[in-house]
């Protein structure tokens, strides 16, 4: 750190604040968070700390057009379960997913009271596109969501990148971060913290990057970069089930969901052969109703095998059906059909082309995330996870990740209870932080750049840990190379240099997505099996080991910096074959 930094930190405002609940990422499960906690006791202080604006943050930014968790007269919670237990190869928190599914209709009622269009039938129920899954008009549900979170009285600090936890030695008393608007620094002290700030994208190169600066076109949510979770690997939360990466089929060139097209509108995958894939060539797992992480990999191996490029097959579609398919685009990536017309492409005639995403770290669709209890809070007292970054569930989607906001904040209310104040002296950390946090803004103009430090961890994360470039593959060597290179680029942060407070945020967004990137390859390298084809294959280990039927979790060693990975067992409440469906 250059000596000059202590004295240009002088110029940095700094701004205190106290609450009764912080909640960090205004994004769905922390809009509904915030809005359960005032619900339960409207004299509660309850602020969001959001990077963006809760109007359009997030993943549901640009909206949806389906809800995919939603249980339907005659199905039960308990249904629910033993279905994603099956389509993540058996490993779930069993106890965190009944209690989410038993909460799971409520908020999706609630939205669309506020003012969420739901597709209905003509005798009024909801319209399913599938077992779960519901069809809503959801371009602008992000919004009215963001709308009652004001309406209720919930603080709103937009603009506000969290940086760091507030510890007072025992328990997180808040957080910390700076504006990237008002180059302001944040303190921000609160008897309880949920971290609800999203999973992480962009740690591994997407097939679409060609030195366009085209390295954010992926299909998750590319604003959220894993500071969730580098926050808490920070403090020594532990954390659960990286290795479970979300790998996803796309539309090609665009990174477009095909659920849409798949689900809704009967459109079997095909490859160039035109056999169709799932139904013909993998009957063994399944075929159409094969789990997530098969019909993932499925189309890379048909490419690998010389049987590309893969489809899907919408030449079978009425004009009606091709009208109301691009409406429903409309609702998600509205863009998508702006790309089929600039490429003149009929898919009347013509199916759409897919392709395997990069890998995201998300706990919405996989387990990936903190380790919580069943008031979902984190192994570090004070601290709350929800949504994308809690660990443990995965297909909670949307409606799961509504539920557990409401659920983690009935755990936060119970556990402020006996808390009056906070009194413990921050001082020293708070200076700590503010020093780190600016370093890059005021360091020496001959750095390193962020975009240039973003694409050397992602390309040596996508050709050693196992990217789409290396249709998912992975080995120990690989990601010995791998654990060396991010190890080595996590020392060189410190060379990190921003010109602005936008390039200030990148430069955190890199250390952050760094951080998780290096427990991702350990939680890679201790699972030695190949449990989910696609999310984790393992080419050296390609049977399921019966020894690893447990959760792989770690924790970062507060006192030598190391990670350290060890396992939970699996504890089973519903009775039946985990690996197989029931329904």
């Amino acid at each position: 750190m250059s000596n000059s930094i202590p004295q240009a930190l002088q110029s940095v405002q700094e701004v205190q604040l106290e609450t009764d609940i912080l909640v960090i990422g205004g994004g769905n499960a922390g809009c509904f968070a915030a809005i359960e906690a005032k619900k339960i006791n409207p004299d509660l202080k309850v602020t969001i700390m959001e990077k963006a604006n809760i109007d359009r943050s997030g993943c549901l930014a640009g909206g949806m057009d389906a809800i995919n968790t939603y249980i339907p007269e005659g199905k039960t919670p308990e249904d629910l379960v033993r279905w994603s237990r099956s389509q993540a190869g058996g490993i779930l928190r069993e106890d965190l997913a009944l209690e989410i599914s038993k909460n799971l209709n409520e908020p999706i009622e609630e939205w669309e009271r506020w003012g969420l269009p739901i597709k209905k039938n003509e005798d009024g129920s909801y319209k399913f596109r599938g077992q779960w899954d519901i069809a809503i008009q959801g371009s602008e549900m992000k919004p009215i969501l963001a709308e009652k979170t004001r309406e209720m009285g919930v603080e709103i600090i937009n603009r506000v990148v969290a940086t760091g936890y507030l510890y007072d030695g025992e328990k997180v008393v808040g957080a910390m971060g700076f504006g990237v608007r008002d180059g302001k620094f944040y303190v921000v002290k609160a008897k309880a913290t949920i971290m609800a700030a999203g999973g992480a994208g962009g740690i591994y190169k997407p097939y679409t990057n060609d030195g366009n600066d085209c390295h954010h076109q992926i299909w998750y949510c590319p604003f959220d970069v894993g500071s969730g979770y580098a926050l808490g690997i920070r403090k020594g939360a532990e954390m659960t089930t990286f290795e479970m990466r979300w790998s996803a089929v796309r539309t090609k060139d665009f990174n477009g969901p095909i659920d849409t097209i798949s689900v809704c509108y009967k459109t079997p995958m095909i490859n160039a052969k035109g056999e169709k894939i799932l139904a013909e060539r993998y009957k063994e797992f399944g075929g159409d109703k094969a789990p997530r992480y098969i019909r993932a990999s499925a189309p890379m191996e048909e490419i690998l095998a010389g049987r590309g490029p893969i489809y899907v097959d919408t030449r079978q579609m009425t004009p009606a059906q091709i009208k109301e398919l691009k409406t429903d685009y409309l609702n998600e990536r509205p863009s998508f059909v702006l790309f089929l017309a600039a490429n003149g492409q009929d898919i009347s005639k013509e199916p759409i082309e897919v392709y395997g995403s990069d890998p995201y770290i998300v706990g919405g669709h996989t387990a990936s995330g903190y380790w919580v209890d069943t008031d979902w809070q984190t192994t570090v007292p004070g601290l709350f996870a929800c949504g994308d970054v809690a660990g443990g569930v995965p297909n909670k989607f949307v409606g799961g990740c509504c539920a557990e906001g409401m659920l983690s904040a009935r755990g936060a209310i119970k556990y402020i209870a006996g808390i009056d104040s906070i009194d413990a002296d921050l001082s020293a950390q708070i200076e700590t932080e503010k020093a780190r946090v600016f370093a890059p803004l005021f360091s020496d103009s001959d750095g390193v750049l962020p975009h240039w430090m973003e694409e050397k961890m992602q390309r040596i994360m996508d050709e050693y840990a196992g990217g789409v470039h290396q249709f998912y593959r992975l080995n120990e060597e690989r990601l010995d190379n791998a654990l060396r290179h991010i190890r080595m680029m996590r020392e060189q942060v410190k060379y990190l240099y921003a010109k602005d407070l936008h390039e200030l945020m990148l430069a955190h967004e890199v250390i952050d997505r760094l951080d998780v990137a290096e427990v991702l390859i350990h939680h890679l390298k201790f699972r030695r099996e190949t449990r989910w084809p696609g999310w984790q294959t393992r080419m050296d280990y390609p049977e399921i080991d019966p020894t690893l039927d447990c959760f792989v979790n770690s924790r970062v060693n507060p006192e030598t910096g190391e990670v350290e990975v060890f396992t939970r067992p699996y504890e089973q409440i519903l009775p039946g074959d985990r690996m197989k469906p029931t329904l």
